[in-house]
């Protein structure tokens, strides 16, 4: 798929200078000439440009810093990104705790009401593409520490280190990693149709495509037919791949791929989906124009929406 790295949070060239994350010394020069993503609960701050808003090292706003982790050289500038998740902001500005997305946005005293914490989500799609990376990159890892603080080996707590990209426990000495976990997102086609599904929670209407975890010991292809059938009960044929995005919610890499079902018969699984269909292509432009009766188009900015946009438009090849 030539559009394939086009998609949001796909590669925008940044610069990750992994040498420099071994480095104590070139670490604490790129901190104090740098600048830092500070990150709430997993919200980056963005500033009313919808571009990410950094400040320097010392910052007030940084006064209730977790984990600070060494993003990569943006044009040259060393990029940071801080967790200040114990920051609480003033009552009746704190997070929506439920539900699909959370609107609201938190402004910092220290940092005043020009810039604010907004949820990834919906900002991801006004940011330029590299601010989209460093982004998702940041929400990931800071997520990653914020949930792996003990030695899975041992129990004890860990330590970060290599600028944030490592975890080392001084009990046994293990050494743990950034996971990202692997999952399949498939357009699935017959004839002139795409199978469609939804899930529970999701926002009345939406149907996206397909998707399910690779599991250990597993090809992508495999994860693809195994995860339509179980969800679906449609067979399919061959696997094809078509593009992949980081998605940071909280730490997946979603891999795109397209294949032809074998039969349309239907059988859901409940506890998997809440509901399939096939949709011919004539009700999905319906849908993204906004004009269908009963369904939504997958949120703007997930691969979902991309690789049926795409292929409305006969652009994935």
């Amino acid at each position: 798929m030539q559009r394939a790295e086009s998609v949001v949070f796909g590669g925008s060239g940044l610069d990750r200078a992994a040498e420099i994350r071994k480095d104590a010394d070139q670490l604490g020069r790129a901190l104090a000439n740098g600048s830092i993503l500070p990150v709430w609960r997993g919200k980056p701050l963005v500033a009313a440009d919808d571009a990410l808003s950094w400040v320097s090292a010392g910052h007030p706003a940084l006064a209730h810093a977790g984990a600070t982790v060494f993003l990569g050289l943006d044009e040259g500038v060393p990029r940071f990104a801080a967790d200040i998740s114990d920051w609480s902001p003033e009552a009746g500005a704190e997070a929506v705790e439920a539900g699909f997305f959370d609107p609201s946005i938190q402004h910092h005293p220290a940092i005043g009401s020009e810039s604010g914490f907004v949820e990834l989500r919906g900002a991801m799609t006004r940011l330029t593409p590299r601010d989209a990376e460093l982004a998702a990159t940041a929400k990931a890892i800071l997520q990653w520490h914020r949930s792996h603080g003990f030695c899975a080996v041992c129990g004890a707590a860990s330590r970060i280190g290599q600028g944030g990209w490592q975890r080392s426990c001084p009990a046994c000495a293990a050494q743990h990693f950034p996971r990202t976990d692997p999952v399949v997102i498939m357009l699935v086609t017959h004839g002139n149709s795409v199978l469609l599904g939804r899930s529970p929670g999701w926002p009345e209407g939406m149907f996206s495509l397909l998707a399910g975890f690779v599991e250990p010991g597993e090809t992508i292809e495999a994860a693809v037919r195994r995860e339509v059938l179980e969800e679906s009960g449609v067979r399919c044929g061959p696997v094809t791949y078509l593009a992949s995005q980081p998605w940071p919610f909280p730490s997946s890499l979603m891999i795109g791929a397209r294949t032809e079902a074998l039969d349309t018969r239907l059988t859901i699984d409940p506890v998997e989906i809440e509901q399939a269909r096939w949709v011919s292509r004539e009700d999905l432009v319906r849908a993204f124009a906004g004009l269908h009766p009963e369904i939504r188009p997958a949120r703007s900015g997930a691969i979902a929406h991309f690789i049926l946009r795409n292929w409305l438009a006969d652009q994935l090849d």
